[in-house]
């Protein structure tokens, strides 16, 4: 962490931070409560004002440390941005995704299997005692219904909620959690009394063949990045998370640390992260997350 007094007399102290991750490199500048006011581009120079009331104290800090590291150089201005970014239309009801409840992709696909068409399927698979399509749904609904319970209690401590927001290729993205400690692209799995061990790239369920979980994760959160960012016109951080629902025993190896993992009650560990989204940031990424046709290309 580099520490460097601001303008203005130093009145305020700005720590800034380094932050390198999806191809970016950034320099954070933030008030010693960890609220960031401002950020540099360490390859093109920019630098981006977060907070006007700081506008003096966050260019001189960032100009000083972007010397320091030999990177490019920007004006005393932040650089304006020449593209503008796509608009949304007005969010109508039928586009607003705060109204859905956790695994709502999934009820979706049980209320479709009802049909006819399906009935036949579902008592062959019961007969035989095989699993079916139809038991892996009721179950992935289950800990989709646990974890989304246990985010909903994080909104008194300033997050934002979204569950079951839909991707292209009939994917989504089972919750969006929005706050000031960045914003969180979550993955529930739910291995009702199995042990779960977690490695860089792969995940293993009572020892077997490795599931693609973590990489998997670390995807779907660039793909919320290049939506979020698209509409923002600002830098998301966006981290991916899997939580495991009804596990006997969760081992973590990993080294890198890319994805966090809990089991469903440890995402309250997410409650007091603070300092990287400004309250204003949080409802306008929450504005563009809620909108449905925001993601009908992600």
């Amino acid at each position: 962490m580099l520490r460097a007094g601001s303008g203005r007399g130093g009145l305020v102290e700005l720590k800034v931070t380094r932050w390198k991750r999806y191809g970016h490199d950034r320099l954070y500048a933030n008030l010693p409560d960890g609220t960031a006011v401002g950020w540099a581009d360490v390859t093109t120079g920019d630098i981006t004002v977060l907070v006007a009331e700081h506008r003096d104290d966050v260019i001189a800090v960032l100009t000083h440390h972007l010397r320091e590291i030999s990177a490019p150089v920007s004006p005393q201005e932040p650089a304006s941005r020449t593209e503008a970014r796509p608009v949304l239309p007005p969010l109508m009801p039928a586009d607003d995704l705060s109204a859905n409840r956790p695994g709502e992709a999934i009820r979706d696909l049980l209320d479709k299997s009802g049909h006819e068409s399906h009935l036949l399927e579902r008592v062959v698979s019961r007969l035989l005692r095989r699993p079916s399509k139809w038991d892996s749904w009721r179950k992935g609904l289950a800990g989709e219904k646990r974890v989304g319970g246990e985010l909903n209690r994080l909104e008194r401590h300033g997050w934002r909620v979204l569950h079951s927001i839909p991707l292209s290729e009939r994917v989504d993205v089972d919750h969006l959690l929005i706050g000031p400690g960045g914003v969180f692209s979550i993955n529930t799995k739910h291995h009702h009394d199995k042990a779960v061990w977690v490695g860089d790239d792969a995940v293993k369920v009572n020892h077997g063949k490795p599931a693609p979980y973590v990489r998997k994760s670390r995807a779907e959160a660039k793909r919320v990045v290049r939506v979020l960012e698209q509409y923002c016109g600002f830098p998301v951080p966006v981290e991916p998370v899997l939580v495991f629902v009804g596990v006997t025993d969760l081992k973590v190896v990993a080294t890198q640390l890319s994805v966090r993992v809990y089991q469903e009650r440890q995402v309250a560990a997410l409650a007091p992260l603070s300092g990287v989204l400004t309250a204003e940031q949080v409802e306008q990424i929450y504005s563009v997350a809620r909108h449905r046709q925001a993601w009908s290309r992600a």
